[in-house]
């Protein structure tokens, strides 16, 4: 089974996009680029801490001025850094399960320095640009259909329906008069307007495409959420979508793909050896198997 990236959690200096560069250290001589911003207990909270806690935070955030988001996270940080020596101070920092906690997240923090440092050199603006060159560009949008339907809780309602279609009866009006759809029914007829594959269920998306437009579905459509009667009102190519467009998705494909090929290598170069019930080792299988 191919290993899954949703099966580990994308650190977020790679789910954020790129983020604020910490300030360096100062040089001799020159403005200190690095201030002390707060201190608790005499614990200094500086700039870079106050910049690593923004880049964790969602682009549109980070986009506001300094003036602005430097003294809320900063109150944030001294919030924490209160928290943290009072927890300590009680002797949390002690207890057997705190202790499990601690240790879980500075195994993940590693696990995510890893991850960061394997993926985020590849995610340049060139291998965004290979990928949509490679997958997108000059190639034929999405096949898109436009149609509307009417949903019931049985098969039985859902023929009749066909029946009174085939004797003339009007669509739109029994989806306002009989859908149970809240979001299609009373206010457009059962109109779902134009949609691509990947934005219905499969038996849905199935049963539609293969319909010719202006015409109705001769026998129900099953899905979970009951029986369809569908009506296809067009049908259409969709234009290749632009590079800008296509960005952030295929940033995110990019980093899965890289994601998958940094675990890969890390399991190539480790000895793993699983376990049955009885506590004997189980046969050894090859490196990235299913797990």
């Amino acid at each position: 089974m191919a290993l899954l990236a949703s099966s580990f959690i994308i650190p977020p200096a790679l789910a954020a996009g790129p983020a604020p560069v910490a300030a360096k250290p100062a040089a001799a001589g020159t403005a200190d680029q690095n201030p002390v911003l707060a201190s608790v207990n005499g614990q200094d909270i500086r700039l870079n801490d106050v910049r690593q806690a923004m880049a964790s935070m969602p682009e549109q955030l980070r986009k506001l001025p300094d003036n602005i988001i430097v003294p809320i996270l900063l109150n944030q940080l001294v919030d924490q850094r209160a928290i943290q020596i009072a927890a300590a101070k009680a002797g949390l920092d002690k207890q057997p399960d705190v202790q499990q906690q601690m240790q879980q997240a500075a195994q993940n923090a590693l696990q995510n320095a890893y991850l960061s440092a394997q993926v985020a050199p590849t995610l340049t603006d060139e291998a965004v640009k290979t990928y949509y060159d490679q997958n997108y560009a000059n190639k034929p949008g999405a096949e898109e259909v436009h149609a509307r339907h009417i949903l019931v809780k049985s098969e039985a309602e859902a023929n009749d329906i066909i029946k009174q279609l085939k004797a003339g009866a009007d669509f739109g009006q029994l989806a306002t008069k009989l859908s149970t759809d809240p979001g299609s029914a009373k206010q457009n007829g059962g109109d779902l307007g134009w949609f691509k594959k990947g934005d219905m269920l499969p038996t849905f998306w199935d049963a539609a495409s293969a319909m010719q437009p202006n015409s109705f579905s001769q026998t129900p459509v099953h899905t979970q959420y009951g029986w369809h009667v569908i009506q296809v009102l067009g049908k259409r190519t969709a234009p290749t979508p632009t590079l800008d467009a296509m960005r952030d998705q295929i940033r995110q494909k990019l980093i899965q793909e890289g994601v998958q090929k940094a675990v890969s290598n890390a399991l190539s170069q480790v000895k793993v050896v699983r376990f049955g019930p009885d506590g004997k080792p189980l046969p050894e299988t090859q490196p990235g198997a299913a797990h």
